[in-house]
């Protein structure tokens, strides 16, 4: 990493990544650098003692650690989307951002008290009562009022509470506040075996585990310096890109739902429903969990289930076809969708939108591509976005990932190599190990230490809702509030693995 004037030793793996450790000068002259070079902000993290961030840069990974007593600097200059990982890094490590523009709690929701470090050596304290009232930034003016939304919603979904100032029925303003599903995720994995680990990395999120659980085997083969069999690098892209599809499908049916096309959501339904009773009958699971592992796959794909697989994608490929011209051609859908919620490419480059979002708003991001490791490395992925930006566009990014998928499900059964699908995964010591892995949101990252005795010391594992939340705040901007169901479900960003 010559340019950026550090020395960063490379860290083994499936995807081209290096480590510093770096003083607080290089932490900001790192910064800007990435931020001029338009590389991104892939996730910022701290634990008592020590701060750390890592960028996706033209090369690969780039893993920064700044050993702290006071504090570090903050970076929300820099990447606007770091302010609240830093918010939620301080409450979780006592490790502050200096010079940070927003102090406010964000995890804490009165479950431990203010001075308390969650990731520090002190037993857990007693629950304290509720904080009185979150500060939301209030907005004046004749005619302004505000509406109070969540956190507890009119369906079964998880938390979240949206404050929006409104004048009439136009939104000028909203604010989120998130972190009811925190569950302390961090300090669960501390002490844990590696193998141990994999099964709570599977359900960080989810609906996102077979990216989570790949995530994390990546970080955890590269810290054993463990090489899993190239049969079973195909299987985790087939169940990853299964994955993909599935919760495509359910967000295409709840985003003609909201637009108040309730047959879009009884079909899109009907072939989820379809698909994951596949994954059960194939794998074990419908969601997938516990399939991919530390060292492999613990499922295999015969050739029965690979004819099967391949009848599902022919015919899923017809009805979504069938769908998509309803979806195109329904004028009171598309004049909901489009022009909702819209995110221009210069303020999503601004913010640091990625995952299929970015996408839709011109961001030629995706890990599958950008830092490909096998089989994406082969399979010749054709990236889709759009320029549009609105929930149309979000929509067509959903369409047209599908269809790719179905391709590389079909290519990767055509091509899938013959051998195990798994290696026994070597004692560990201590060491450090990133994973990376384009989800069906976006890119997910872990970040593995583990000590001399090979248990895990930290795992931190970051979601790309991170980045796309405050976002959010901006799409809503100008549009109606009857809108916002809509918009919010065309972004479908993940409480769980935002909140940990």
């Amino acid at each position: 990493m010559e340019r950026f004037r550090i020395e960063a030793q490379p860290l083994p793996g499936a995807v081209p990544a290096w480590t510093a450790e770096v003083d607080g000068g290089a932490w900001l002259r790192v910064a800007r650098a990435v931020r001029e070079e338009g590389a991104r902000l892939a996730a910022l993290w701290a634990a008592p003692g020590c701060a750390s961030v890592a960028y996706a840069v033209a090369e690969g990974l780039l893993w920064l650690r700044m050993p702290v007593e006071e504090g570090y600097p903050s970076l929300d200059e820099f990447f606007p989307a770091a302010e609240r990982m830093e918010r939620a890094a301080f409450e979780l490590s006592g490790v502050r951002a200096l010079g940070t523009h927003d102090r406010r709690p964000w995890l804490n929701h009165g479950n431990w008290p203010r001075d308390y470090v969650p990731l520090g050596a002190a037993p857990t304290p007693p629950r304290t009562a509720p904080e009185t009232e979150y500060p939301f930034v209030q907005v004046t003016g004749e005619g302004v009022h505000e509406i109070a939304v969540g956190p507890i919603h009119a369906g079964i979904i998880e938390p979240g509470h949206f404050r929006f100032s409104v004048v009439g029925e136009k939104v000028l303003r909203l604010e989120e506040r998130l972190g009811y599903v925190h569950k302390g995720i961090e300090r669960l994995f501390a002490g844990r075996a590696l193998a141990d680990g994999a099964r709570l990395a599977a359900r960080v999120s989810g609906d996102t585990t077979a990216a989570y659980a790949w995530a994390y085997a990546m970080a955890a083969e590269s810290v054993t310096g463990c090489q899993p069999p190239t049969r079973a690098l195909w299987l985790r892209a087939l169940l990853l890109e299964r994955e993909r599809i599935a919760n495509h499908l359910g967000d295409l049916g709840a985003l003609g739902n909201d637009a108040g096309l309730a047959i879009g959501l009884a079909q899109f339904m009907r072939l989820k429903e379809d698909w994951v009773r596949l994954h059960a009958r194939l794998f074990g699971h419908r969601y997938l969990m516990d399939k991919i592992v530390p060292g492999g796959v613990a499922v295999d794909l015969d050739d029965a289930g690979r004819a099967a697989l391949l009848d599902q994608c022919a015919a899923l490929e017809q009805e979504v076809g069938a769908l998509r011209t309803i979806y195109e051609e329904h004028a009171g859908l598309q004049d909901r969708f489009i022009g909702a919620g819209r995110v221009t490419p210069q303020l999503a480059a601004q913010l640091g939108l990625c995952g299929l979002a970015g996408r839709a708003s011109g961001q030629a991001w995706d890990a599958r591509c950008d830092q490909a490791s096998t089989p994406y490395d082969v399979l010749d992925i054709g990236m889709v976005t759009h320029r549009n930006g609105d929930v149309a566009a979000r929509v067509t990014v959903r369409f047209e990932e599908i269809a790719e998928s179905l391709r590389l499900l079909r290519q990767i059964c055509a091509h899938l190599p013959p051998g195990p699908v798994a290696a026994l995964l070597p004692a560990a010591g201590a060491g450090r190990g990133l994973g990376w892995i384009e989800g069906w949101r976006g890119p997910v990252l872990v970040a593995l230490e583990t000590g001399a005795d090979g248990t895990i010391v930290r795992c931190h594992c970051h979601d790309p809702s991170w980045q796309n939340w405050p976002v959010l705040q901006h799409a809503i901007m100008g549009n109606i509030v009857p809108d916002f169901p809509l918009i919010n479900k065309s972004f479908n960003l993940s409480y769980a693995g935002h909140d940990l």
